[in-house]
């Protein structure tokens, strides 16, 4: 039996706007998809980071709404 687990990392850019990846798990393999712009990375390692990373790059997208 396959275990599905998911969560997400949020971001908003300087504008206000929010930008969402999910990173949905299913076994070993990671499966990272934003919801702005449907970019998706196969990732076996780090997957929140590589969100994070294209949060940042992609949208500018870099206040963590857990910090603020």
């Amino acid at each position: 039996m396959v275990q599905l687990n998911a969560s997400k990392v949020t971001r908003w850019d300087q504008h206000g706007r929010e930008h969402v990846v999910r990173v949905r798990r299913a076994g070993v393999q990671r499966i990272v998809r934003c919801d702005t712009c449907g970019w998706r990375i196969s990732a076996q390692f780090l997957p929140w980071l590589k969100a994070e990373e294209h949060l940042a790059v992609e949208h500018q997208a870099t206040v963590d709404p857990a910090g603020a």
